[in-house]
């Protein structure tokens, strides 16, 4: 039988408040593959308590091991300086250099792999994804239809393979290598030819503030809190309020409403 499996990635506390919403969305799909929650050396024992709770296999991994140069130009401050986030804002504990630790999962004993940002919900059963190939990520919509040709790494399919990692780790850390989106930007260029999704495989929350009519609950799978997380205080809770509910009602141990059921954008 075909080893397959949930994978998101935690690198501190918060993340794993994200993760623990994310696994009870999973297990309310009915789905049977595991999921597996990859963990840095950041994210204490008491966090972590959580996610086993839910079902999670906890894997504990290493940040990849980049040159100095590297790290110096994806920190955080010299990143954001570099390549402003003009649309949103990331949170405090957002460590952008973190991200490429999502690249461990191409070391992972799965012969499939759907991986989930620890910061989205999985609304309906997408098991099917599983068949699909390597690599199918849906695009990075929620300004314009001009981000269409841009992919986002909050979800997408992939094939485990330790060549496939030691070829990502020969390209990643090249002279002078620049991320602008690390591994959002990386995975795009390493996959030219990504298979693209729908938007409802990975609907990302701004979408219902700016583009309300691709937004269409009984046909979204993967709702993604991109940039403000819905555990935070932030600027945009009121105009976001409905979708920040839903998320506090699967991170409790509540029922969760049906989401066709719930009130399209204003």
């Amino acid at each position: 039988m075909t080893a397959r499996a949930y994978v998101t990635l935690v690198t501190n506390a918060d993340f794993a408040r994200g993760a623990a919403a994310l696994l009870r969305s999973l297990a309310l799909t009915g789905t049977t593959a595991d999921r597996v929650v990859m963990h840095t050396g950041g994210v204490p024992r008491s966090a972590l308590a959580p996610l086993e709770a839910r079902g999670a296999k906890l894997c504990e991994v290493t940040l990849l091991p980049t040159s100095d140069g590297f790290n110096q130009r994806h920190a955080r401050g010299a990143l954001h300086a570099a390549a402003p986030f003009t649309k949103g804002g990331k949170p405090a504990f957002h460590t952008p250099l973190d991200n490429f630790a999502k690249l461990r999962l191409w070391q992972l004993p799965y012969d499939r792999v759907v991986f989930l940002d620890a910061d989205t919900l999985v609304l309906r059963n997408i098991d099917r994804l599983f068949d699909y190939p390597e690599f199918c990520a849906a695009p990075n919509v929620y300004e314009s239809l001009g981000d269409f040709h841009r992919l986002n790494s909050g979800v997408f399919t992939a094939r485990p393979n330790p060549a496939t990692f030691e070829a990502m780790l020969a390209r990643l850390d090249a002279p002078e290598a620049f991320w602008r989106r690390t591994d959002q930007t990386f995975l795009q260029d390493f996959f030219p030819d990504w298979h693209g999704l729908p938007v409802t495989m990975n609907m990302l929350q701004y979408v219902w503030l700016t583009l309300p009519e691709l937004w269409s609950w009984p046909d979204i799978h993967v709702l993604h809190y991109q940039y403000e997380k819905p555990w935070q205080a932030h600027a945009k809770a009121d105009r976001l309020r409905v979708l920040i509910d839903l998320w506090q009602a699967y991170a409790g141990d509540w029922p969760v409403p049906d989401a066709a059921s719930l009130p399209a954008p204003a």
